[in-house]
């Protein structure tokens, strides 16, 4: 039995962690921390549990075995290698850190300490992302040339839990440190690297605000748009768009183009997988994608409860978050920017 605390106890932790941890045979909530001390007591009410005055009182526990990490971002690193220090498995919701030498650092924390790290990405236990690693595995569309992959909805101003919009820091530059590419297109990065085999290698981007505004009419401080070319360590190249203005309707569709034919994903309302031959036939599939459940806390707990490396580990998430830092390099510089040099191996 893995006993289990939560760091942050915001939307993140009620519809995902703490529902998925309380549902889960080897998982235990034990323990709780939020600077909304009145929310921690909720939960804990909820649950079961006790609720820490600070996160270092509950890091200090010895009968805590890992904690879910579900703050702003600029606090995930302090608060990670904290936890990792006091001998606790970690699961981190994304983006990892807000800085590449704060994601070293964490990583470098796990290894120190022989802990376990995991960063939250979910896409890739999407039943149907799964189905689709297969069929690209056994070269369905054969050698993936192209793709084009978006990712968007109306932004994250009506999440908050509370009526005075405590959870709302997504557009505070000093809690968030990066809007809609690290909120979304960071799911499709971990996506593409699942999906293909292959590390992105080269950036060009355009990481920037085009519409969203603050209470003041002023611009947000962080980006609401990003437009990504990407070139893959196999060879292949394509497009990632993730927006934080899609208001009719949400986006999240990704398509392949190979030398066998076409692979769709969320493209089609109906079928969430459609395979396109070179014959112009056109195959549809439809998967049971019924389950609520993210698949990142089952696999957290099942990593430890086996004494594994989890599937999205620290070292693992590097990748993602050296395209994420390069991008926004490019945008800010106006050129291409190399990433992930060890990866390398097509040029």
């Amino acid at each position: 039995m893995i006993r289990i605390g939560i760091i942050g106890c915001g939307k993140i932790a009620q519809v995902r962690h703490l529902p998925e941890y309380a549902t889960n045979p080897n998982a235990r909530l034990v323990a709780y921390y939020d600077k909304n001390m009145d929310r921690a007591r909720e939960v804990a009410a909820r649950y079961g549990g006790t609720v820490y005055n600070s996160y270092f009182e509950l890091l200090n526990d010895p009968g805590i075995d890992a904690v879910s990490i579900c703050v702003e971002n600029r606090a995930h690193a302090e608060i990670a290698t904290a936890a990792l220090y006091a001998g606790k498995h970690v699961l981190c919701e994304k983006p990892m850190a807000v800085t590449l030498g704060e994601c070293e650092s964490m990583v470098a924390a796990a290894e120190h300490n022989d802990r376990h790290l995991m960063i939250g990405h979910n896409m890739r236990f999407d039943p149907v992302h799964r189905r689709a690693k297969e069929m690209l595995d056994a070269g369905i569309i054969g050698d993936i040339i192209t793709f084009r992959t978006v990712i968007g909805n109306a932004g994250p101003e009506g999440w908050s839990l509370d009526s005075n919009r405590e959870d709302t820091w997504y557009f505070d530059k000093n809690k968030a440190a990066m809007g809609a590419l690290s909120d979304l297109g960071i799911h499709k990065i971990d996506l593409l690297q699942y999906l293909t085999g292959q590390k992105v290698i080269e950036a060009t981007a355009k990481v920037v605000t085009l519409q969203k505004r603050n209470d003041d009419g002023t611009p947000i401080d962080v980006d609401d748009n990003a437009l990504c070319i990407l070139r893959m360590s196999g060879g292949a190249m394509g497009t990632l768009a993730a927006s934080w203005t899609i208001y009719a309707h949400h986006c999240n569709s990704t398509c392949f183009y190979g030398t066998k034919g076409n692979l769709l994903l969320y493209h089609d309302d109906e079928y969430p997988i459609i395979v396109r031959g070179l014959d112009g036939t056109s195959t549809s599939y439809t998967i049971n994608t019924e389950s609520t459940r993210s698949g990142v806390i089952d696999e957290f707990v099942d990593a430890l409860v086996h004494g594994r490396e989890p599937e999205v580990s620290g070292q693992e998430a590097l990748a993602t978050m050296r395209t994420i830092f390069a991008c926004i390099e490019s945008s800010e510089a106006g050129h291409t920017v190399g990433v992930n040099p060890s990866f390398v191996s097509h040029l």
